[in-house]
């Protein structure tokens, strides 16, 4: 009975370990994919900057 009891708490104790790891690990994946989105941000804006500029002005020009 004893020996069931320590397996018990053992398994608890290596799940409990491998919930934090994963954890740890999520935490980087949303870190790396916040990181690519604002990546892309900037490039897209670098692109269609001189655009959206010159869109906004024509809006801006056109108001009374």
């Amino acid at each position: 009975m004893l020996n069931v009891y320590a397996t018990l708490v053992s398994l608890v104790a290596v799940a409990k370990n491998r919930m934090e790891e994963e954890k740890g690990a999520t935490a980087v994946e949303y870190g790396l994919l916040v990181g690519l989105i604002a990546v892309a941000i900037i490039v897209t804006v670098g692109i269609l900057g001189g655009q959206l500029n010159s869109l906004f002005k024509t809006i801006t020009d056109a108001l009374p």
